[in-house]
């Protein structure tokens, strides 16, 4: 028969990590945190949008799968199923199918790779803005490319998009950065 108690009479426990890739509860995070930027950029995306004059063009997507990214904390192999489910959920508004399969497959390995490397140096806290940043930024400019590929001509679009995309990224750096700390606290998590 065995005992729940070691034979110094604790009770016996079991470390685990909090995060532990795409378990249900990730997959419930983040199909939550999809929906709501799939919501977001019917509405307040498309106002920004009109607002801005295209200038910002928020794609509450990528800062959703941003946001799943850092608390999830997947491997490689998750963060691309999670750029590639993000990537779907963007199919239903884009003017461009199948690009952003692509776009946020990368966008999302490089996500998780910052986060990664980023969680174990003491720019730590930057890692949230830099990481959104960068993988914003990366996956606009991804897709800028393969649209311009497709399309045949670079030069247009390119000078049209570019500022829109790093306009786009400092907005959802900004949104995740502020959002980070809440999500996190509200989860239970801890460093």
């Amino acid at each position: 028969m065995t005992t729940p108690f070691q034979p110094s009479g604790r009770p016996r426990t079991v470390a685990i990590d909090e995060r532990r890739g795409l378990d249900i509860q990730s997959l419930v995070l983040l199909a939550v945190l999809l929906a709501a930027g799939f919501i977001l950029n019917f509405t307040a995306g498309k106002a920004i949008s009109a607002v801005s004059g295209g200038a910002i063009a928020p794609e509450f997507i990528v800062s959703a799968f941003c946001l799943a990214i850092l608390v999830i904390r997947p491997t490689i192999p998750q963060a691309l199923v999670i750029g590639l489910i993000s990537a779907a959920v963007i199919q239903i508004t884009t003017s461009s199918p199948g690009i952003d399969f692509v776009a946020e497959g990368i966008a999302a390995v490089a996500m998780a790779s910052i986060v990664n490397v980023g969680a174990r140096t003491p720019a730590r806290n930057l890692v949230p803005v830099v990481g959104t940043f960068i993988t914003t930024f990366l996956s606009g400019m991804i897709f800028m490319v393969v649209k311009m590929a497709l399309m045949g001509f670079a030069g247009e679009l390119a000078a049209v998009m570019t500022p829109v995309v790093t306009v786009t990224a400092v907005f959802n750096a900004i949104l995740v950065g502020a959002l980070y700390q809440p999500v996190k606290q509200s989860l239970g998590l801890n460093e």
